[in-house]
């Protein structure tokens, strides 16, 4: 009896299970799970280290020597402040004692090339929030909840690609995440962040390369004999998108060249110094 109610509850109306997951949905949100789990254990076992009597473990001397030069706070001492906070977490602790991570902490002028690194990736985000907000207007205003009366027509054919009406949704988590990472984070992770976490950091520059790019506009418009004629002596023309327009690189659109200098650079770069233990995001 149990069971069968239990299956009622599940079923729509119609008869279609509520909150049906495909697997992709499944495994992210397992991940998500295991994530926020392990992350609870590492607050509790610090919370018994340090916030509990009796509890904390030896300590290697060489360790604590290092801690007393680095400043760091050993277990064992005095009672750290973050354990009488309501939520006591010792990440964020860490965070404003030792990393100087809050609002505009950041917003130093010896900061400024930490800065320039991450205002190209800045300004994607922006200048795609941009073509956005101007093509759909009313959907961003009502936060895609209503849409016009105009936007039943468009309804019909919505737009392909990044001006979808179901982009929003990314485009609000990667303007979020610009905008929390600018103001109270360390902004040379920025780069970091963004691209890890939104897809909007590449949506938005292909889906410029495919309007703007004369190149990939269409079949059509790519004759096989100027490729051809562009390529390496010995080589037919490559099939890969990429790799035509950089054996094309004079023909290409400067927007073309400014996405595919910056991602070249960055890649090359950031490879070079980050193995040689050089500061790098």
């Amino acid at each position: 009896m149990k069971t069968e109610f239990r299956n009622l509850r599940k079923l729509r109306p119609g008869g279609e299970r509520m909150w049906s997951l495909d697997p992709s949905q499944k495994e992210v949100l397992r991940f998500a799970v295991s994530c926020r789990i392990l992350t609870l254990m590492l607050q509790y076992y610090a919370y018994t280290q340090f916030c509990l009597p009796g509890s904390a473990h030896s300590v290697p001397e060489p360790l604590v020597q290092l801690a007393v030069d680095k400043g760091y706070r050993i277990t064992g001492g005095n009672e750290p402040p973050w354990c009488s906070w309501g939520l006591p977490l010792v990440y964020s602790y860490i965070q404003d004692v030792y990393w100087n991570v809050g609002f505009l902490r950041y917003y130093e002028l010896r900061q400024v090339p930490n800065f320039l690194l991450a205002t190209p990736v800045a300004v994607l985000v922006v200048w795609a929030a941009w073509t956005y907000v101007t093509t759909h207007p009313w959907l961003c205003l009502t936060l895609g909840l209503r849409r016009s009366k105009d936007s039943k027509k468009t309804l019909e054919k919505p737009h392909p690609g990044f001006l979808s009406p179901k982009v929003f949704v990314y485009l609000v988590h990667a303007a979020g995440l610009l905008l929390f990472g600018s103001l109270c984070m360390h902004v040379q992770v920025l780069t970091r962040l963004l691209c890890s976490s939104t897809p909007v950091v590449y949506w938005f520059p292909a889906h410029l390369l495919q309007n703007q790019e004369p190149l990939l506009r269409s079949v059509d418009t790519v004759p096989e004999k100027l490729l051809e004629k562009n390529s390496p002596p010995g080589q037919k023309a490559p099939r890969n998108c990429i790799m035509k327009l950089l054996y094309n690189w004079r023909a290409c659109s400067p927007v073309t060249r400014c996405i595919l200098g910056y991602f070249l650079t960055y890649w090359l770069l950031g490879l070079l110094l980050h193995c040689n233990f050089l500061p790098w995001t």
